[in-house]
């Protein structure tokens, strides 16, 4: 997987910023190379990384829509990965918000956006065409969002949605949601990849993988 590496032990991302941890992770120096601990528990992209990941399209210099992007802790892996691209990150909470745009000041290929992924077309002109969004938000209407937000990303470009199941339907078994979100994103003409269940990193999650 590129510009992903492993010891054994679990995965790292060489840090585009030598000398600074973003969430308190531990740092890898190795050949004068410094590398970044991508906690499983922390980041579910790492989670499904490790639980088996048949597609990863982001390479260094690709382009990510990050829709949920809270205090930037995964979007820091993904500015390690995509170096040299861009990584633009909505969040639309002002305190989390306020940590991606001090984040963003040494990162320089991320973008900060405070605004409400429900609504692409206050972004769409910032954003432009992206390769890849990936989705991470506890709202009820996950892959409504996301189906908005497909506008913004190029012809058989790739979606990854974490599916929080409570989020959506409380009442229903994690599996029946997982099965619900699938199912409309199929029936709006996306294409499903790939669905991996994000257990025991992350509880009643599960990971879409998607082409549009």
């Amino acid at each position: 997987m590129e510009h992903v590496y492993t010891d054994g032990s679990g995965l790292f991302t060489r840090n585009l910023v030598p000398g600074e941890a973003v969430y308190g992770e531990r740092l890898k120096t190795q050949d004068e190379t410094e590398y970044r601990f991508w906690n499983p528990r922390r980041s579910k992209l790492a989670a499904l990384i490790l639980k088996g990941c048949d597609v990863f399209p982001f390479a260094a210099d690709s382009t990510v829509l990050y829709l949920g992007a809270a205090s930037g802790t995964t979007a820091s892996h993904l500015s390690d990965i995509c170096s040299r691209g861009v990584i633009y990150c909505v969040e639309v909470s002002p305190r989390p918000f306020r940590k991606l745009v001090s984040l963003s000041e040494s990162r320089k290929n991320m973008m900060p956006i405070l605004a409400d992924a429900n609504k692409p077309e206050d972004y769409q002109a910032a954003v432009g065409r992206a390769d890849i969004v990936y989705q991470d938000i506890a709202q009820r209407n996950q892959a409504g969002i996301l189906l908005k937000n497909l506008g913004l990303v190029r012809e058989r470009g790739y979606a990854f949605l974490m599916v929080k199941a409570r989020s959506v339907d409380v009442t229903k078994r994690p599996t029946r949601v997982y099965d619900a979100v699938e199912d409309e994103l199929s029936r709006s003409g996306v294409n499903v990849l790939q669905r991996v269940n994000l257990d025991p990193y992350e509880k009643d999650h599960a990971a879409l993988i998607a082409q549009k």
